[in-house]
């Protein structure tokens, strides 16, 4: 997503749309297996960056990066046809890899004004951007520049961002079924390594989905599957709440599992709350204090629950009112982002159990067993404690449990 005119654009288009859901007060674990027994790496805490292409860094540790908004769209590498301005692009590969990180997911999409077929001005990230290129050989070739060039550099690539949803795609599902084709076929040849992750789709506007996305998985069945990993968009509605996005990223999974999709891990590329919309009835919403800190925990913890491997936060960068949830240095969302990593990554996960009320997480690292749990009503829920000696908070540290509970709203840990 992007700015106030993606967001305005959502909430006309959502006027009478609903959001994908299944029944009341699902539980993550009600629809998938989930991560168990995996250990968790430290990609699964994406993020994006706002002005990485001019140096800007977060001050938490990140564990793979998303360019999306960063200048590095095809319509702002290729202004002019065989032309390519590989500045901004260079510059966030290279900000990237300066901090450590060496996990660097690129979309390809956004065609230039030159090549494409729907000069729209609303579209994003910049006018006749959402449009198919008049000829896909022009397609091929801005492909095969990026990979080449950034050969072992970037790690993985995603033809589209929210290809459902016309401020960014006015194609047809076949056709963006063909584009994926494509790509896939030019970074196999290239640089077999790299990951190609299938267009994102939004999830929250069921309309845009169901008339997309069964199409789109249609065409892409009939072209073997040219992908290594799924992608969704799981933002709520702005009133929504952790239990709606887990509901939204269980309808997606659903809607694969219908469509005959192979088993393939599932990235969320793009994740908040509290964005205006869908519709007048889902204003602005600001999400602050600890609740904001739970529901990035809470984002991330139900991510290994519902089989999610990767979740890309959107985004790092000074107070933008569009988000929800707020994350810069010293916000609780940007602190309990770093305290779950802290807790979590190198860990292996031994699964979730989930009630109504709450949600106890087991984990085991350096041979030591711990839980993270928390409630799933937004109000204070009392856990048992068994031989806990420990009890770790996402904003203010650790102390010694005392009694046989802990009473909490916001996820802890317990070790």
């Amino acid at each position: 997503m992007r700015l106030k005119t993606t967001l305005a654009v959502l909430a006309s288009a959502a006027l009478a749309a609903t959001i994908i859901a299944p029944a009341a007060n699902a539980a993550p674990s009600s629809a998938v297996k989930g991560l168990k027994g995996q250990v968790i790496p430290a990609s699964l805490f994406g993020m994006h960056i706002q002005n990485a292409e001019i140096g800007s860094w977060a001050t938490v540790p990140i564990g793979a990066l998303r360019l999306w908004d960063n200048q590095t769209s095809w319509a702002n590498i290729e202004k002019t046809q065989g032309n390519f301005d590989w500045t901004t692009l260079d510059k966030a590969v290279a900000t990237s890899q300066s901090h450590g990180v060496n996990d660097i997911l690129m979309v390809l999409a956004g065609t230039p004004a030159w090549a494409s077929d729907d000069p729209s001005p609303a579209a994003l990230p910049v006018p006749g951007a959402a449009g198919m290129p008049k000829d896909f050989s022009w397609w091929d070739k801005w492909v095969t520049a990026v990979v080449t060039r950034y050969k072992g550099k970037i790690t993985s690539y995603q033809p589209w961002n929210e290809a459902n949803l016309s401020t960014f795609s006015t194609g047809s599902a076949a056709q963006m079924a063909d584009l994926t084709k494509r790509a896939h076929d030019i970074i196999k040849r290239i640089d077999p390594s790299a990951t190609v992750v299938a267009p994102s789709t939004g999830t929250r506007l069921s309309g845009a989905f169901k008339k997309f996305y069964p199409a789109f998985l249609a065409n892409l069945k009939a072209l073997g599957w040219p992908i290594d990993v799924w992608s969704a968009h799981t933002y709520p509605a702005s009133l929504g709440t952790p239990l709606d996005r887990d509901k939204l990223a269980i309808a997606y999974e659903a809607a694969l599992k219908k469509a005959g999709a192979p088993k393939l891990p599932f990235w969320d590329t793009e994740n908040n709350f509290g964005l205006k919309g869908p519709g007048p009835k889902n204003p602005d919403v600001d999400i602050e204090g600890e609740k904001a800190a739970s529901w990035v925990a809470r984002t991330y913890l139900d991510a290994l629950d519902l089989g999610i491997s990767r979740v890309y936060w959107y985004r790092w960068e000074t107070y933008n009112d569009l988000w929800g949830i707020q994350m810069f240095d010293n916000t609780p969302g940007s602190k309990a982002y770093a305290s779950l990593e802290d807790w979590i990554v190198g860990a292996t996960f031994n699964g979730c159990s989930n009630t109504k009320t709450g949600t106890t997480c087991n984990f085991t690292k350096g041979g030591k067993p711990f839980q993270i749990v928390y409630s799933n009503t937004e109000k204070p829920q009392s856990f048992a404690v068994k031989g806990a000696s420990q009890m770790c908070t996402l904003l203010e540290g650790c102390k010694a449990v005392t009694g046989n509970k802990v009473t909490t709203a916001a996820p802890v840990k317990i070790g």
